[in-house]
């Protein structure tokens, strides 16, 4: 009995605890959050993927240099024989007639293996390399989608914690204006102001509950392309640890002429494409040699008349055995290789281009990013200083109010003007954060 109470009172206990257990939100820093998505982002594991398959497709050309060697057995039996036809004078016949003849036994088996040896071909050895250039190619695939990754999941977690900022501030602005509110039809109950005064508190009160309930579900959303971005299974609660982080390095290190173009995963990915190009013209060149084969074979036969394959003297195995050698000779076209030779050299030309064309691009990028740093880093500042202005003016304007000196006019203009400089400056700080990712990604410095 004793017992029976002990687990009627633990069981609710031990469920509540489960339960709470499993509310518990996940929590991530940036870099965290990062970490996570390179683990469980659908677009990084399947670059990872390439990556891997990019090293058996290397081994499987490797295979095609090595002895290739296979075994046989053929099992016949003629269910009626093959006809040959023989001229009719060997059995006194008249002259250019033929006699139907049937040769062979209705059982025949051949058992044996074969092996070949690849000994010299052009597309032999510019396959290798090019199978290197695309392992090359494939992991510089992986790094590019690491920073594509890296910018937003860092946006998104950025965009985030902005929301809760701005949120945040909204909730101090609507316990504000409630204190406000309340204190006015207060002080309108007792004749000391008009109600209108009352309406127009009222009116702002509502459109910042309002807008409260945007920026609620606003984070959800924001929340939500985090999760996305992430790999993060999105109705799974989240919790971000990191707070609004404003201390900027120094602006020199944002300087577009200190730009190494061969950093960016997409300079690497053109570069590694153009040696490829090289290659296939490469490829295409050296197709006029020769390509050379060493063969080899070792069977045995064997025809029954009977169903009965044992290897006796009266009735043995034959043996075949032969080795060989083919060497095909590349000795005319039509012009075909010419062209495609021709083709493939256009293409190469046409990559050293879009390689000039990124370089160029590059640099615009990095100098935009730059730019736009500045201007942000130097928003973020006034704004900052207007924040403080307005924060004043509405403290002043709320003693003034209270002490009867000052319109509830002043109070609301005072009380909209705070609300747009923090809206100004949580703006200006994200605009700032993202201003300096684009720059670290346009400089290939994004990720160590």
């Amino acid at each position: 009995m004793k017992n029976n109470m002990i687990k009627k009172i633990l069981t609710p206990l031990l469920l509540f605890n489960s339960i709470l257990f499993a509310q518990q939100k996940a929590s991530f820093s940036l870099q965290e959050a990062i970490e996570y998505s390179l683990k469980n982002s659908p677009s990084y594991l399947n670059a990872d993927l390439d990556q891997k398959n990019a090293v058996f497709r290397k081994n499987e050309i490797t295979g095609l240099g090595l002895p290739q060697v296979s075994g046989s057995i053929d099992l016949k039996d003629y269910i009626s024989l093959p006809t040959s036809l023989i001229p009719a004078q060997f059995f006194g016949g008249p002259a250019g007639s033929f006699a139907p003849v049937k040769f062979g036994t209705k059982y025949n088996a051949t058992a044996g293996f074969s092996a070949s040896q690849l000994i010299f071909s052009s597309d032999y050895i510019i396959g290798l390399s090019a199978a290197k250039e695309y392992i090359n190619l494939s992991k510089i695939s992986v790094t590019r989608t690491k920073v594509d990754l890296t910018a937003q999941v860092s946006k998104a977690y950025y965009n985030v914690i902005i929301n809760n900022q701005r949120k945040a501030l909204l909730d101090a602005n609507v316990a504000r204006l409630k204190k406000i509110f309340e204190d006015t039809k207060i002080m309108n109950a007792q004749g000391f102001v008009e109600k209108i005064d009352v309406e127009r508190i009222e009116v702002q009160y509502n459109n910042l509950i309002t807008e409260q309930d945007k920026t609620g579900k606003l984070i959800t959303l924001s929340e939500n392309m985090l999760k996305f971005q992430m790999g993060y299974k999105i109705s799974d609660e989240i919790a971000l640890t990191d707070s609004l982080n404003i201390n900027v390095e120094d602006q020199s290190i944002l300087n577009p002429s200190k730009i190494d173009v061969s950093k960016r995963p997409d300079y690497q990915l053109l570069t590694a494409q153009q040696k490829l190009n090289e290659l296939d013209v490469k490829r295409l060149k050296m197709g006029y040699l020769p390509t050379l084969a060493g063969y080899g074979s070792y069977q045995y036969n064997a025809q029954r008349q009977k169903f009965d394959f044992e290897n006796t003297p009266q009735q043995p195995w034959f043996k075949i055995a032969l080795i060989g050698a083919t060497l095909n000779l590349n000795i005319f076209d039509g012009l075909q290789r010419h062209n495609q030779i021709q083709q493939a050299q256009i293409t190469s030309k046409k990559m050293q281009n879009t390689i000039r064309n990124l370089e160029m691009s590059a640099e615009l990028e990095a100098s935009s990013a730059s730019i736009l740093y500045a201007n942000a880093y130097s928003t973020m500042l006034y704004q900052k200083r207007n924040r403080e202005l307005a924060n004043h003016v509405y403290t002043v304007a709320q003693k003034k109010y209270e002490q009867g000196v000052g319109s509830n006019i002043e109070l609301i203009t005072a009380e909209t003007s705070l609300k747009e400089a923090d809206t100004n400056y949580l703006n200006s700080i994200f605009d700032m954060l993202v201003a300096k990712i684009d720059y670290q990604k346009a400089t290939g410095t994004l990720i160590k």
